[in-house]
């Protein structure tokens, strides 16, 4: 019997090889995916609103409370500020966690660990027997609040870039402006009801909402290839080469004294309009109202109008200006050199420097943020954990000469404002032409 041979042809069809994706293709996917992480809408724009703005209502919602808390826990009143310090520091410091953290793990994770500690925390504010136990949980609060505020910064860095990511930083500030005008009102009104522990049950039921909002609407921003796969030591070398951009740091200088000069306001600004001035304390609440109301009136309009018709560069020094200007404006009005000044006088230059600010801080996080991309929340975190500790180290400087004289908060703001223009000139404007060449 005669061999059949073999069953298959010599020469088989060869099988294709898979496909490569095109450039084209490649960049077209990349566009569809940036677009779909971008699809935000306006809850989460709420939603990343509301993370920056927790820290503030956490705050401000517990002002009026502080003398209950004196008398409750038998404590000094200089011990019960130390919740507020404590708080503060936290949110210093925690950032310098949370955005690292977030450019190895990705945003979710990290910012629902960091949501999850936060309603633990003041859930325990709210049950606290002793004031040593409520500045330890209050440190704990502001080191987990800090997670909001840092990585919503990142996740604006994820999705966006150059004009669309100020005017969505124009938005936030929307946002954020309002939280500090409400929260002291929002605190009064809950005090009506319930006592100081009833402040922290309503920041605890707000933080268990937006957590539940984050996990359910946020989604990841931070593909895998684009996140850190190093340990801490990555970490600090990545801080390390953002500082190591004379640019970056210029930005991060001009917004920390900027933030400095606008916090020197909000501690001394009482004292300053109802003791030296003689103001009454709905008369205060209503300059602080419409100063409030300028920033984020400035704000709005610098995001929805300047961004893409002008070089934002040429916007932060226009509100430089300003508000060198306000604060010169108020040493000479508060030194005399113009003779006795006038209550309308110095609400008019707190303002125009108030107002100013809505041209500088957002201007400043964009120009900064826009010097990096793979290392955006470590970026938010320097540019965060310098902002408070620098106005929280300056600030004090405005009660030198005790409550009785408005002097030293004008010679406080005029220097951050000065330090801040310095450090425009010098480290942005000079070290961009460096770089790109005159």
């Amino acid at each position: 019997m005669q061999d059949a041979g073999p069953r298959h042809p010599a020469h088989p069809t060869p099988v294709p090889a898979p496909a490569v994706p095109s450039a084209a293709a490649t960049a077209a996917a990349a566009v569809a995916d940036l677009a779909a992480r971008r699809r935000t809408g306006w809850l989460v724009t709420l939603v990343l609103g509301g993370l920056t703005a927790l820290p503030p209502l956490s705050m401000d919602m517990y002002l009026p409370a502080l003398p209950q808390v004196t008398d409750a826990l038998h404590a000094p009143a200089a011990t019960v500020q130390l919740t507020l310090t404590g708080c503060l520091a936290g949110l210093a410091l925690g950032q310098l966690v949370a955005g690292p953290l977030s450019d190895r793990w990705g945003r979710r994770r990290p910012l629902l660990a960091g949501m999850a500690v936060y309603v633990l925390a003041t859930a325990l504010c709210a049950v606290a027997p002793s004031a040593g136990l409520l500045i330890a949980v209050r440190i704990v609060q502001g080191l987990a609040g800090a997670a909001g505020i840092v990585i919503a910064r990142a996740v604006v860095r994820d999705l966006y870039d150059g004009v669309d990511m100020a005017r969505f930083f124009a938005t936030l500030q929307l946002i954020s402006g309002v939280a500090p005008i409400v929260a002291p009102l929002i605190g009064g009104q809950i005090l009506r009801f319930t006592d100081w522990r009833g402040v922290f049950v309503v920041c605890t039921v707000i933080g268990l909402l937006l957590s539940v909002l984050v996990w359910r609407r946020l989604a990841e921003t931070l593909p895998p290839e684009e996140r850190h796969s190093g340990g801490m030591g990555e970490t600090f070398g990545a801080m390390r080469r953002l500082l190591a951009d004379r640019v970056f740091t210029g930005y991060v200088l001009v917004g920390s004294f900027g933030f400095a000069a606008l916090f020197t306001y909000v501690s001394a600004s009482s004292f300053v309009v109802q003791d030296v001035y003689g103001a009454s304390v709905q008369t205060f609440s209503l300059l602080f109202g419409l100063n409030s109301v300028g920033i984020v009136a400035v704000g709005q309009l610098n995001g929805k109008v300047l961004v893409g018709r002008v070089d934002m560069d040429k916007v932060l020094g226009a509100g430089l200006v300003l508000v060198g200007a306000a604060s010169v404006a108020l040493v000479l009005l508060t030194t005399g050199v113009f003779g006795h000044a006038t209550l309308p006088e110095i609400a008019a230059a707190l303002f125009v420097l108030m107002a100013a600010m809505g041209l500088v801080l957002p201007t400043t996080n964009t120009q900064a943020l826009l010097r990096t991309k793979r290392s955006a929340g470590s970026a938010s975190a320097l540019i965060g954990t310098s902002s408070f500790l620098v106005g929280a180290a300056i600030s004090p400087l405005a009660a030198v000469a005790g409550d009785g004289t408005a002097v030293p908060m004008a010679i406080t703001q005029l220097t951050c404002v000065v330090i801040a223009s310095v450090a425009f000139v010098g480290l942005c404007v000079r070290g961009r032409r460096t770089v790109e060449g005159p």
